[in-house]
């Protein structure tokens, strides 16, 4: 089944991406604007650093893209995490819910806190944090004290709910909101694979206290590496700006810091290509949805499949298109994998379970057979603008 199936996938994906020999890479970046004027600008006036007129404008167009007050931009999607985790008070030997089907960097940014990553089970329709299955949970072992959420089971205070819109698709974001606020937790949206993604016409990443993205390479729009915290509160903008900046009194000429800080400013560099990228964002996101369509269209003829779609009341950008291969085994879809990646479709599966990785194995956990089937099934296949 495996070789006619990879036979019928890569006919698929070369007819999408109008490329009929050689390689299909899974997502390149997208340069044809002003990426090459503003990154020269950049080195004939030697503003390279993190000071500059191009970090300015990116964040402020940002803002105007988003339509989220304040955009801080640093040096990735993870320092961004990190810092909004410091900032929605996450502490030492805190719980912080989060799914367990995400990258890295998540639960990472949890445990730079001193905190203990707590995983909960997806929605199969979003990919993201499944509110039914959270609330459930909550009842059974979460407490309510001191105006703070509690865990029966490990004494410990759980302080946030950390979601992921995955692979650009929205989280059922009111239902999540509504949760935090009954029991008292913090949400911060991990926005990092979303720019352009929107929940009931209004870009993602302003449910939350807090809200990340990320430029990297692979994405959307990239900055060559770099990231943003998002938000609507005056004085968290301000605290995430001072912490990301070494935590540095702003004085003409004196090197005086009043916290322990982070060098997580983004570089001129990295913003004069992340303004270019952005001009051409509506583009971009144009291209990334026909390329789905395209998708959808040919992926429903193959009975082995279904192609990931967005769900009613949101607006993907389609980052990476998602397959779902049905009835296959891990090891049917680890051989899919290979012939692809072996006749140059560069394919790739969902991220392994964070609860099954060696540092964070002991972390508590709900059920998670919705993640563990999704990760088992699901394939990425090649999303390029380019196509």
């Amino acid at each position: 089944m495996s070789d006619k199936l990879a036979t019928q996938i890569e006919k698929i994906v070369r007819k999408a991406a109008g490329i009929e020999h050689g390689p299909v890479v899974l997502h390149e970046p997208f340069f044809n604007g002003n990426e090459r004027q503003y990154v020269t600008d950049c080195i004939d006036t030697n503003w390279v650093s993190t000071v500059g007129k191009y970090v300015n404008l990116f964040e402020q167009l940002l803002s105007r893209v988003t339509g989220v007050k304040h955009c801080i931009a640093t040096v990735n999607g993870t320092a961004a995490l990190h810092i909004c985790m410091i900032l929605a008070g996450v502490q030492r030997d805190d719980e912080v819910l989060t799914q367990a089907l995400t990258f890295v960097a998540a639960p990472n940014a949890i445990s730079y806190c001193g905190a203990i990553p707590h995983f909960v089970d997806i929605s199969p329709v979003s990919l993201g944090v499944c509110p039914d299955r959270l609330r459930e949970y909550l009842q059974r072992i979460g407490e309510i004290r001191e105006d703070s959420l509690f865990n029966r089971q490990t004494g410990r205070r759980i302080r946030s709910l950390l979601i992921m819109h995955t692979f650009g698709h929205p989280s059922h974001l009111d239902e999540l909101k509504q949760i935090c606020d009954e029991y008292k937790l913090i949400l911060v949206e991990d926005a990092a694979e979303a720019i352009g993604s929107e929940y009931g016409r209004k870009h993602v990443g302003q449910h939350g206290l807090l809200s990340t993205l990320s430029f990297n390479g692979n994405k959307i729009l990239t900055t060559g590496g770099g990231g943003a915290i998002l938000t609507n509160d005056d004085e968290i903008a301000r605290q995430a700006r001072h912490l990301t900046t070494t935590g540095k009194v702003t004085h003409q000429w004196e090197y005086y810091h009043d916290c322990v800080a982070y060098n997580y400013r983004m570089p001129n560099l990295n913003a004069a290509l992340g303004c270019a990228q952005l001009e051409k964002l509506s583009e971009v996101l144009t291209k990334k949805r026909l390329l789905a369509s395209r998708y959808n269209s040919e992926f429903s003829k193959v009975d082995e499949i279904t192609f990931f779609t967005e769900m009613p009341g949101v607006k993907s950008n389609y980052w990476l298109n998602a397959i779902i291969l049905k009835k296959v085994s891990r090891e049917q879809r680890n051989s899919l994998l290979d012939k692809l990646n072996d006749g140059g479709i560069m394919v790739r599966p969902a991220w392994n379970l964070s609860n099954t990785l060696p540092m964070y194995k002991s972390c508590p956990s709900d059920d998670l057979s919705v993640s563990l089937g999704i990760e088992e099934s699901l394939i990425n296949v090649p999303s390029s603008p380019s196509f």
